[in-house]
This record gives structure tokens, C-alpha cells and sequence, in this order.
């Protein structure tokens, strides 16, 4: 479509196929992010482009943080394009504050996200079209902007005797909260930021905790500065180039070391011990015969993206990943990722969405303005609120 135009109508083919330009599937910041920017160039929602998100409400993945995750703990939380978050009570729950501002984004942009939608597959078309599966119906696109996250996959590591523990077992994202372990021996997994922050709220009230962990934390002094950032995210878009699966930000990065860090560290809570060799009914057990005994193993291992549904297109790498330049898959250069390796991060996903409709109009000029879906009238299309 040409920038600044207004389609007329939209069409669904005899088979009931809905046709339109592109499709975002997810609404967090990456996808909030490249649907304010379809807006800006004159795209109409649910009549150009449809937003797709499986959530039952607005907030992306922070409507699932635990509450003790509340908003003044939140690190480097970066605002929307073109719209503030401003004045948010810090002792507030995280999926609160932030779930309050992706809706009222939603509502002043126009953005007629549809909830809760399943996306089942991506596959090839007609046309030069792709299918867009869903539980709503199927949508074909000319364009697909997939911005999924990762919050629906999380990792599980496996290792022997894990299927024999009579304790608990369970991971970051169902982590419910520090006081659900009160008197327990809970055994944290996982060197991130998640598993600091668990291993923290949690000491203060469980019987005894544990720290485990693949390699030694880095801790890291001073802030956390622009350069600094450049160098990180340069070295997941890296891998991300070379069809690797990203790492997060934060694994290149390091841990800040705050002041609650310190007198964790003082106190021992973050004494990190090796990572374990089997699981054992009770505890965890090393083989120069160490052993500790725990009622609770808490995986903060972390996230893979979630891409199944793109996997008919057979995007993936011998490597494992989805090699990708800027947000467009190198395999097929109608799919762009955002909010994918590098751009994984709020400020990342933030620029990725702008970058992914760049690309997006330059392939519908390309391909021609309409598909013969619908008839173009050029009428500036302003985008609410902006």
C-alpha cells in the first residue's frame, strides 16, 4: 500500500480467507512497538494489518511476572514510541503498572489488538501470499512481522534422577512469589537476573536456600552505559547472523551489582555453588560425593523463542536458529522477527518494530500496492493520539 493511503475495503477470498498486508503476531513491546509504526505510515488496522496476541489482556508477558516483581525492580524498562509511561507508583506489581500502559497504548493508537487468539502455523500461499493460521480463522498476508517473545517457552534443563525428586519442581514462569516457600530448603538453578531476584526474596523467608549455577556470575560495578549496551547486543546479533539461537542481553552483559547485591552477598545468600550432576529423591548430589538436601529445586534457567508455529517455512539454520539481517529472516524475507536476539531487550524491541516496517513497506512497494484485494484512495490516514 502507499504510504499515506487509505484502503477502501478489504477482501476474504471464497475459501473464507481474510486478505491484507501484514500480520503481527504478539503484543508486547516489540509488537506494540511495529503496529504503532504500520499506523504511522498509513496501514489500517484490521483492514491493512491485524495484531494477533494469545494473552487473555493487554501487558505482553509482564501480566505474568509474580508480584513481588513490583515496578521500582524492574531494570531498564523503556517506554512505547510515542507515548510516556510516567508517574507509576514503584511499590506497585510490575504486571499492573505496565499491563495498565500497554492497554491504554492499545486504546490511544488505535492498535484493535485481537484477544485471546492462537496461532497454530505460518505456511506457504498463493499468490506470493503467506497462511496465517489461527483460532480466529486463517489470514493471508503479504507480510508477516512475528513478535512472540519468549515467555511462552521456557527451559527445562534435564539431568538424571530428575523424575525421581519427591520435592517440588518448578520455573521462573510460575514462580508465585517469595512466601509460598516459607520454612522450605528451596534450591535455586540459574545465574541470570530472575534467579537473583528469586534467590533474594526468597531467603528471607525460607529455611535455608541454595544457588546453583552452569559457570561463575558476573558481577558488574558502575552503570550500565550506551557503549556498554552497543557491545552486548552486537554480540547476540552476532549469533543471530550466523543462524546460532540467541542468547539474552543480560547473559553478555553481566549482573549489576547494587546495593541489595551486596548485602545478599554478604550475608551468603549468593554463595554460588557448581551445577549438580543428578538429581536424587531429596536433594541434588555432585560425584566428588557432595549432596544437599532441598524441598524445592526452582529453575531460573531462562527462555528459547517462540517460533513453532513459523516452522513450516523451514526458516531454521543447521546451527538451530533463525538466521536473520537487521528483522528480516534471510530464508524468507516476508518474515521479519522482532523482539528476537538482539532486540529482545525494551529499548531493542522498540527500534527492531520501526526497522521491521521499513523493510515491510519496502516489500509491498515492490510487490504492488494492493494484491487486487481492494481499491486505494489516497486519503491521509492520522493516527490517533499522535
Amino acid at each position: 500500500m502507499i504510504p499515506g493511503a487509505r484502503r477502501v475495503s478489504r477482501s476474504v477470498n471464497i475459501s473464507g480467507v481474510r486478505e491484507l498486508d501484514v500480520v503481527v503476531i504478539g503484543a508486547g513491546q516489540a509488537g506494540l512497538s511495529a503496529a504503532y509504526h504500520l499506523r504511522r505510515v498509513g496501514l489500517e488496522p484490521d483492514n491493512d494489518f491485524v495484531v494477533l496476541d494469545h494473552a487473555p489482556r493487554p501487558g505482553g508477558a509482564w501480566q505474568f511476572r509474580w508480584p513481588s516483581l513490583t515496578y521500582g525492580k524492574v531494570h531498564g524498562m523503556h517506554a512505547l514510541p510515542g507515548m510516556e509511561l510516567t508517574g507509576a507508583d514503584p511499590d506497585r506489581p510490575s504486571s499492573e503498572v505496565i499491563g495498565a500502559y500497554f492497554a491504554a497504548y492499545e486504546d490511544r493508537f488505535g492498535l484493535r489488538v485481537h484477544r485471546p487468539v492462537e496461532v497454530s502455523a505460518v505456511r506457504e500461499g498463493s499468490g506470493g501470499r503467506l497462511l496465517v493460521e489461527t483460532s480466529e480463522g486463517t489470514y493471508a498476508a503479504r507480510a508477516l512481522i512475528n513478535a512472540t517473545g519468549t515467555w511462552d517457552r521456557p527451559f527445562w534443563p534435564r539431568y538424571p534422577g530428575q523424575e525421581t525428586f519427591r520435592g517440588r519442581q518448578l520455573h521462573t514462569a510460575n514462580y508465585p512469589g517469595p512466601e509460598e516457600f516459607a520454612g522450605q530448603r528451596v534450591l535455586v538453578v540459574g545465574g541470570g537476573a530472575s534467579g537473583t531476584q528469586h534467590l533474594m526474596e526468597i531467603a528471607e523467608h525460607a529455611a535455608d536456600t541454595f544457588w546453583v549455577t552452569r559457570s561463575e556470575p558476573v558481577f558488574r560495578e558502575g552503570p550500565f552505559t550506551e557503549e556498554w549496551g552497543r557491545a552486548a547486543v552486537a554480540m547476540v546479533e552476532e549469533r543471530v547472523r550466523n543462524g546460532l539461537p540467541p542468547k539474552s542481553v543480560v547473559s553478555v552483559t553481566g549482573l549489576p551489582l547494587n546495593d541489595a547485591v551486596r548485602r545478599a552477598r554478604e550475608r551468603g545468600v549468593l554463595d554460588r555453588l557448581p551445577m549438580f550432576d543428578r538429581i536424587t529423591p531429596t536433594g541434588v548430589a555432585w560425584d566428588d560425593g557432595r549432596t544437599v538436601e532441598t524441598d524445592v529445586i526452582l529453575w531460573a534457567t531462562g527462555f528459547r523463542p517462540a517460533v513453532d508455529h513459523l516452522a513450516p517455512l523451514k526458516l531454521r539454520e543447521p546451527g538451530g536458529g533463525i538466521r536473520a539481517e537487521d528483522t528480516r529472516a534471510v530464508r524468507d524475507g516476508r518474515v521479519h522477527l522482532v523482539g528476537y536476539g538482539p532486540s529482545a531487550s525494551t529499548i531493542g524491541a522498540n527500534r527492531a518494530g520501526r526497522a521491521a516496517v521499513r523493510s515491510v513497506m519496502r516489500l509491498l512497494k515492490e510487490t504492488g500496492a494492493d494484491g487486487g484485494a481492494s481499491a486505494v484512495v489516497s486519503v491521509p490516514a492520522p493516527v490517533p493520539g499522535v
